[in-house]
């Protein structure tokens, strides 16, 4: 008689074929056009950024990384960032699918904590000799103050924040604005987003619910006072939080994993993004809002944990 084996093994018992590559690979594609775009808002500048970023680091962490930074960031400290975001936000948990932590948002915060005044330094997008010459501040020696030239007044946070100017929506949608190297276009960010979800790459649900929420949030307080709090499309369209949203909390590994949980934290995420632009020292909470829903990521798994089929909603113990 022939031996037939029966493996027995826990769920999911039907696999996609998709490795940890393929997805990076896939991942890195859809942030191609927003990455491209910065590169023609700011020219050489913005691509030198991102290049030694990602050289310094893993490819995908090293570009996500670029694309948070100023385009006139200095490349020493580019470089110890994505040093940084390798040896903090993956090596010391364990490597590769083990980060507690966004790896490219570690770094990032030990930018800002580190080098204040450079990670506030911004350019004008659309110079015209943007793809002719490179501005000095990229060059600057390590540990030296660099001389910083063509500057803009501010981001349009900043300039809300501090003197209470607007900036129109469809600029910040098309990316006719200062900021950082990969924040700018949020148009191009979210025809990556639906990429990645038609690929099913990405959890739809956690920009969704991220998005909803600082929609929500800001509404309320734009009609308590409109001449006080944004407008809530001026609140979704500025700074980092479309690019943090939809490439950054939904890191599979950092981010929970039920259906419950991810709108959870989706909306914790939200709520705090919100409450640290309009009331924190910062004019931006996109960063900091997404470690701390990664922080807590395991206790909403455990909280909202779903029922295994055939049991009881509350079981008891003896």
């Amino acid at each position: 008689m022939r031996k037939i084996t029966l493996n027995i093994s826990t769920s999911p018992h039907v696999v996609q074929g998709l490795s940890t590559d393929t997805i990076m690979k896939h991942v890195v594609y859809a942030l191609l056009p927003a990455a491209a775009f910065g590169v023609y808002a700011f020219g050489w500048n913005a691509l030198l950024v991102m290049m030694t970023t990602s050289v310094g680091s893993a490819l995908l962490a090293g570009l996500l990384l670029g694309m948070t930074l100023p385009p006139i960031f200095p490349l020493w400290m580019a470089f110890w960032g994505s040093v940084i975001t390798i040896a903090l936000g993956k090596f010391i948990f364990g490597g590769l699918g083990n980060n507690v932590f966004n790896p490219a948002l570690v770094g990032r915060a030990f930018l800002q904590a580190a080098f204040p005044v450079a990670i506030t330094t911004w350019l004008q997008p659309f110079l015209p000799e943007r793809f002719y010459s490179v501005s000095s501040s990229i060059y600057a020696w390590p540990f030296m103050r660099p001389t910083v030239d063509a500057v803009s007044g501010a981001t349009p946070l900043s300039a809300f924040k501090f003197d209470n100017i607007s900036t129109d929506a469809y600029d910040m949608a098309m990316g006719i604005c200062s900021g950082s190297v990969g924040e700018t276009s949020t148009l191009f960010i979210i025809l990556g987003g639906i990429y990645l979800a038609w690929r099913k790459m990405m959890n739809w649900r956690i920009p969704v619910s991220i998005i909803l929420t600082v929609f929500a949030f800001s509404a309320v307080f734009y009609m308590i006072d409109g001449k006080v709090y944004p407008s809530p499309f001026f609140t979704i369209f500025s700074g980092g939080l479309m690019l943090g949203a939809i490439f950054m909390a939904t890191d599979m590994v950092s981010s929970p994993i039920t259906s419950a949980g991810v709108w959870l934290y989706g909306a914790i995420i939200g709520l705090l993004t919100v409450v640290i632009r309009l009331w924190g020292g910062l004019p931006e909470g996109v960063m900091y809002a997404i470690l701390l829903g990664n922080a807590i990521s395991p206790h909403i798994d455990n909280l909202v944990r779903p029922r295994v089929y055939g049991t009881t909603k509350k079981l008891k113990v003896s």
